[in-house]
């Protein structure tokens, strides 16, 4: 079954929130409020939807079981209230709920949204990551019950990732190429791929429609700069900023803005068969041959902080997985490591081994703003120090989950990851490999998925020590080197609205006077 790997790549859940709404708000219903996107949400399946962009976008016309509240803990969304059993959560939704078509949501649609996910012929690429592994629903006349065949822990908090499908959307998903069915207060009504996506205002849905936009638009805008401009000049009401057009937009007047770490930045050695990064002591050397802190100030702009694991800020796990895990910098170390490995220097300078070269592709995207394309660069030349022959290949968000997991043309591969569970890496960092799986770096750490193993049926804090133990095996073995945690600005004009774990709360939309 072919999976992308692309949650990690871009981000899937990033965390955040935006600013509280003015007082100053046009009517109900009347006005535009735009939001910019880096990347095409693509396709318009919940149940396919594993980029970031895609889910950004459908969280306007989609609601989930169960969200974040402002204080970070869970709160009701589709479901009013559940009971959380160890291998089980059953949840009572609320009454008259409607779907854009005019139906009534039932608990037998959001069973049939997991099951679907589920099903092996769906081949859906967010089973085993937002849903986990195994997972199975029923449901009665009131309520759903989500099952797992072992306890897991972090039941409930998975139901935050479900957008749940409902009415003719349920029964025929090819309906979703072109339109939403959806419970959210907005309804896709135009869709020009590449350019935009407009929602307009359900005058139907169930819950309180004060204060909101009449539209929607979801505008696709790959360039941070072209972003800032559209901001500056109030063409658009919404964006995130990863590089160094963030001074520029915080200085423009009546910009309101939160600055966030959703992400984390780390790159992946490929341990496929014949790959250098299959060699534990050629990982080890390319890693002491960098300066880390100096490498996590390039690939931040300057922004970032340092890296403490792989899961986003709030962590269910609080802690530190890297400190003490990521061998130091010692660039002769690492030449010699690479001589004492049989990797001989040759009359230009490339090293070799059984008459092949140590050559490496490095993978990165180029919508994550310039200091991926800056630590790449920095990267080759500091490799090839110490003898290794580097080409570098930036590619759009799209094209690299293509390369990570189908072309499988890279060798080392930069991936901002944020994920607001442990769980939801599991099948990147272990089990069947890429192509047909979705573990896209052939990892294959035995103390790492001993770990899970453990972990995954053991609650609370002895089940966090596991979780934990498992990431830090992880950077001990050289598989992946956590660099630098990304903090992103959330920044919005003439209007505001509320985000968490990349989801718009499409409730909270909002233009002000003006926008």
């Amino acid at each position: 079954m072919r999976k992308t790997a692309a949650v990690a790549a871009f981000a899937l859940l990033t965390a955040g929130c935006g600013s509280s709404p003015s007082a100053e708000q046009p009517a109900t219903g009347t006005g535009t409020f735009t939001v910019a996107l880096a990347a095409d949400p693509g396709v318009l399946d919940p149940a396919m939807g594993v980029l970031s962009a895609t889910n950004t976008a459908l969280s306007v016309a989609y609601e989930s079981l169960v969200t974040v509240g402002e204080d970070g803990k869970t709160a009701p969304g589709l479901a009013e209230k559940w009971e959380i059993k160890p291998d089980s959560v059953t949840f009572t939704l609320r009454k008259d709920i409607t779907c854009s078509d005019g139906s009534k949501l039932t608990p037998a649609d959001v069973a049939d949204n997991v099951n679907h996910i589920v099903n092996p012929d769906t081949k859906s690429p967010i089973y085993g990551v937002l849903i986990p592994a195994g997972m199975k629903a029923t449901s009665d006349a009131t309520s759903v019950t989500l099952s797992t065949p072992e306890p897991f822990g972090f039941i409930l908090q998975s139901a935050q990732n479900l957008l749940v499908v409902c009415g003719k959307g349920v029964k025929d998903r090819s309906l979703l190429a072109k339109s939403t069915y959806g419970t959210g207060p907005f309804a896709l009504s135009e869709a020009v791929a590449g350019d935009h996506y407009t929602f307009s205002l359900r005058k139907d849905y169930s819950g309180s429609t004060d204060g909101l936009p009449g539209k929607v638009v979801v505008k696709i805008v790959p360039n941070e700069q072209t972003a800032a401009n559209l901001m500056m000049s109030g063409a658009i009401n919404n964006a995130t900023f990863f590089g160094p057009d963030r001074a520029r937009v915080e200085a423009i007047p009546g910009v309101t803005k939160e600055v966030i770490a959703p992400t984390n930045a780390q790159y992946f050695y490929h341990q496929g068969e014949g790959r250098p990064g299959a060699d534990p002591e050629v990982r080890k050397a390319l890693t002491q041959a960098l300066n880390l802190p100096e490498l996590a100030g390039i690939v931040s702009s300057n922004t970032g902080k340092p890296a403490t694991g792989l899961v986003s800020e709030p962590r269910p796990c609080p802690g530190d997985t890297v400190t003490g895990h990521v061998t130091p910098t010692d660039p002769a170390a690492a030449a010699s490591g690479l001589e004492a490995a049989g990797w001989k220097a040759g009359a230009d300078g490339i090293r070799a081994k059984d008459g092949k070269k140590l050559s490496l592709r490095v993978l990165y995207a180029t919508t994550r703003g310039p200091g991926f394309q800056a630590a790449a660069e920095y990267m080759a030349a500091t490799w090839k120090k110490v003898g290794a022959e580097v080409t570098l290949n930036g590619v759009i968000d799209t094209k690299l989950a293509e390369s990570l997991n189908v072309t499988q043309d890279w060798d080392v591969a930069w991936l901002p990851i944020g994920v607001t569970l442990p769980t939801q890496l599991v099948g990147f960092l272990s089990g069947p490999a890429a192509p047909k799986g979705a573990n896209f770096a052939h990892l294959n750490n035995q103390r790492y998925t001993e770990l899970v193993a453990q972990a995954a049926g053991t609650p609370g804090d002895a089940g966090c020590k596991l979780w934990s133990e498992a990431e830090s095996a992880l950077f001990d073995n050289h598989d992946l080197v956590p660099v630098s945690g990304l903090t992103i600005l959330i920044a919005s004009k003439g209007g505001t609205v509320r985000q968490v774990a990349g989801f718009y709360q499409p409730t909270t939309f909002r233009l002000t006077q003006g926008g």
